[in-house]
């Protein structure tokens, strides 16, 4: 087996203990190609989303989407799959119609951005409600009602806190197009939330931080031996998707010197958390995966190859550490503090 399947085999497996097969996703050796003159051209490699401009700085891809000449066969229109391309103010998401919830988010986070915003009206979680999102059309829409007494969560995708720059971009966090169904006590409202954190956190030792959040279907080894993916559907009749994990893709960047301001030291890092109740006591760190990985698994190109090649692993330029904080069990406390004797 070559040494980085190896080594993809091995990242994966230490997650599995939590969440049942983190697993061989990447594990799976590539099959020799054999040459043949009828061999079909491979497709053109996707823009990756983010890449360097000619100065050498980050920069968000604007050619999201290819346009080419329709053959005969698609006269009457393009059957899809369509990514609804959702550009909101505190962050971009592509909006998977088939699952119904987000293949992708992705995030640039700043000190600045994560700021309140004096001159407005900051972001107010308690003045904000989930709410379908009108701007997907209704035939693909995920609804209120898929996740009443689901038992799961509306999982945010992009996390509140990190909009409360203002009302209206915190507001947006809240589209159902920004959920996807999230076991809620040990991962939504626990374990995962840690990881917000330690995203947000990662704006005091760096100047940009882009976050991607990835949705995952992961195979795992049933008892004959065979690798099969199996999820949960929502809703009645079944709707949304219940994603097996989810994957924080991150990328940072900070002047590699105070003499040297115009270039920039790049860091980045994968990591692929199950979908189930995660101990408090789980290192960050056992749930790192290379970056590529994750691109694998999900179809997706996030950076560019030279971004890939100079950058360092997120956890040599920053400690992967989650800090825990309960905080719903905090406010559990005082309201049972508050309420009135009977």
């Amino acid at each position: 087996m070559p040494s980085s399947a190896i080594l993809h085999a091995a990242v994966f497996t230490a997650g599995a203990v939590l969440g049942g097969g983190i697993a061989a996703v990447v594990t799976i050796r590539q099959r020799p190609s054999v040459a043949s003159a009828s061999a079909p051209v491979p497709a053109p490699k996707p823009s990756p989303i983010i890449g360097l401009d000619q100065g050498g700085r980050t920069s968000l891809s604007t050619d999201l989407t290819t346009a080419s000449t329709l053959p005969l066969a698609l006269k009457h229109g393009h059957p899809g799959p369509i990514s609804d391309l959702l550009v909101r103010k505190a962050y971009v998401a592509a909006y998977d119609r088939r699952l119904r919830h987000p293949a992708w988010t992705a995030e640039h986070l700043t000190r600045a951005s994560l700021a309140r915003n004096p001159g407005e009206l900051s972001g107010d979680r308690s003045n904000s409600k989930f709410m379908e999102d009108e701007s997907i059309p209704s035939l693909f829409r995920s609804t209120l009602q898929d996740y009443f007494k689901s038992g799961y969560d509306r999982g945010h995708m992009v996390p509140a806190a990190d909009a409360k720059f203002s009302q209206e971009a915190m507001d947006e966090t809240f589209y159902l197009s920004n959920m996807a169904p999230q076991v809620g006590d040990g991962f939504n409202r626990h374990y995962w939330a840690y990881l917000e954190d330690w995203c947000r956190r990662l704006t005091g030792s760096f100047q940009d931080v882009y976050v991607f959040t990835v949705p995952l279907y992961l195979p795992k080894r049933d008892s004959d031996g065979k690798w099969r993916v199996t999820h949960e559907v929502i809703g009645s009749p079944p709707n949304v998707a219940v994603p097996t994990h989810f994957a924080k893709v991150v990328l940072t960047t900070k002047p590699s010197g105070p003499s040297t301001p115009g270039i920039l030291e790049l860091a980045t890092g994968a990591f692929v958390l199950p979908n189930a109740i995660i101990p408090d006591t789980a290192p960050l760190e056992s749930f790192v995966v290379p970056v590529d990985a994750v691109e694998r698994a999900a179809g997706l190109n996030f950076f560019s190859d030279q971004v890939k090649a100079g950058s360092k692993h997120i956890c040599r330029s920053t400690k992967c550490e989650v800090i825990v904080r309960r905080f719903d069990d905090a406010q559990k406390k005082v309201k049972a503090n508050a309420a009135p004797k009977q």
